[in-house]
């Protein structure tokens, strides 16, 4: 099945990595790598485009050796890619003028919350499905424009290039011949229109981004663009682009209108397929592109939490409780529950249902007989507790009510978290046999795109469950849980109240 071989890029928050998969779906060869992450200051956040291409370069090479292919046996390749990061480079060198600012950096939140007080949002979500938020790519891109010597006038003659993650790792492997993205990584920009499917004039003189500086829309399943040769010793066809959540919808086969995934990765994202008619999210949540194949584009609702597996890396790199990640379920599991404790992961604020940047991160409820156990288990209760806010926050919108929901992510792994998910939520948690459902969404697209199959249909809909977690927790307890952790939320966004 080799002649099907398709390699699924996968360029994350924290880390790229790049999959072979052959025909059937088995993993050939796989390879990860992190980078750096900047903090230049509190609420900022920054990555190093170049590095970023630099190791998702060497993955891709890593993962086709270990496959033991060549790279001409890869009949395809399928993106998806950290979603709203900006990159804004030179169309010439290719070099990018300022570090990347990444969806989770918040130096745009006076912008965005001006735009509230006169009164614009109301147009943003008319026109965008979005809110007015820093989360987006918009006010990124002004940033940079605004504060980079030169840069507006140096766009405005057209001499620089704004993309996402997918558009910079397009603009590489092809060698600047292509620069274009995908109408699921576009509704994320706040500059597209998302009942036309195009680029909004509008919006772009709302935010002062030149339209000169975007890349051309294209299909998510379909061959968009070829690679340079010399980069990877031949020319593969780029035929799958998806943003990673879009991505992991489509992976875990969430094809019919009211299905949905949550992935527990850096942040949490819970999806609900919508179908192919523009949804009104209810408040606090977002419509979204799932994916455009053809003509045909599908819509999402959307809930985003900010700080999801990044609070266990909290806990390993800036509390020193554990030395890696999966540690964090050895020690929360030590204590029965976390003696009153609760964590609030607001680190970059909170995102959905409460879309509030000054929220800051607590702990509360700790005594003198607290420990770190306990505020291990409390940071997972309070991934899990975030997760919940967006499932209530949705249901309402969904034609059937919820009776499960499949989840993937590396945090999905943590049995404890699972089993807390599904006690707090009171429905099934189901667990795929392969968590890497954004890998494998990127490569399914990449069949259709590459002729493999004709259409969803194809794929099949069934996801491979590896475990099925069924909720144990009393209701009253689950009322009483759920009040205490609305009262510690309250608390979150109080703290830079005067």
């Amino acid at each position: 099945m080799s002649s099907r071989a398709i390699l699924a890029i996968d360029q994350g928050t924290t880390s790229s990595r790049a999959i072979v998969f052959d025909g059937q779906d088995a993993v050939l060869g796989v390879f990860q790598q992190e980078f750096t992450q900047h903090f230049p200051q509190a609420g900022w956040v920054e990555h190093d485009a170049m590095e970023i291409w630099s190791t998702q370069l060497r993955c891709i090479q890593e993962a086709i050796a270990t496959s033991g292919l060549h790279a001409k046996e890869i009949n395809g390749i399928g993106i998806t890619n950290q979603r709203e990061t900006v990159v804004v480079w030179d169309r010439k060198t290719g070099i990018p003028v300022h570090n990347a600012l990444v969806w989770q950096d918040r130096r745009t939140a006076d912008m965005m919350t001006a735009m509230k007080s006169d009164g614009r949002e109301a147009r943003l979500r008319e026109r965008t499905g979005l809110l007015a938020d820093p989360y987006f790519s918009a006010s990124k891109a002004a940033w940079i424009l605004d504060h980079v010597a030169g840069a507006r006038t140096r766009a405005e003659r057209g001499e620089l290039a704004f993309g996402t993650i997918d558009t910079w790792i397009i603009w590489n492997l092809t060698s600047g011949r292509v620069h274009a993205t995908d109408a699921s990584n576009a509704s994320r920009t706040l500059l597209f229109d998302i009942r036309t499917g195009t680029w909004s004039h509008e919006l772009c003189a709302m935010f002062n981004v030149p339209p000169s500086m975007l890349p051309a829309i294209v299909t998510s399943a379909g061959v968009v663009a070829e690679t340079d040769a010399s980069i990877l010793g031949a020319s593969i066809p780029i035929c799958g682009i998806a943003g990673d959540q879009q991505a992991a919808l489509f992976g875990q086969g969430c094809f019919t209108p009211g299905s949905a995934k949550n992935t527990y990765g850096t942040g949490c994202f819970l999806l609900a397929n919508a179908g192919t008619k523009c949804p009104e999210p209810p408040s606090g949540l977002l419509a979204t592109v799932a994916w455009k194949i053809g003509d045909e584009i599908t819509y999402a609702i959307e809930g985003g939490v900010f700080t999801g597996g990044a609070a266990i890396q909290w806990l390993r790199d800036g509390l020193h409780m554990i030395t890696s990640a999966k540690e964090v379920n050895t020690l929360a599991a030590s204590v029965p529950d976390a003696g009153g404790v609760m964590v609030v992961p607001a680190f970059a604020g909170l995102g959905a249902p409460w879309w509030d940047p000054t929220a800051r991160a607590c702990i509360l409820g700790l005594t003198r007989g607290s420990t770190s156990a306990h505020i291990a288990r409390a940071t997972l209760d309070g991934i899990a507790h975030q997760v919940a806010d967006l499932v209530g926050a949705i249901t309402p919108a969904l034609p059937t009510r919820m009776h499960a929901l499949r989840v993937d992510g590396g945090a999905a792994a943590s049995d404890l978290l699972m089993q807390t998910q599904a006690d707090l939520l009171g429905i099934m948690v189901e667990r795929p046999k392969v968590l890497e459902t954004t890998a494998l969404g990127a490569a399914h697209l990449a069949r259709i795109g590459a002729g493999h199959v004709r259409s969803v249909h194809e794929l099949g809909s069934q996801t491979m469950i590896e475990r099925t977690f069924a909720p144990s927790m009393d209701p009253a307890e689950r009322a009483t849980a759920r009040a205490r952790w609305a009262n510690a939320v309250l608390r979150a966004r109080s703290l830079d109240t005067p």
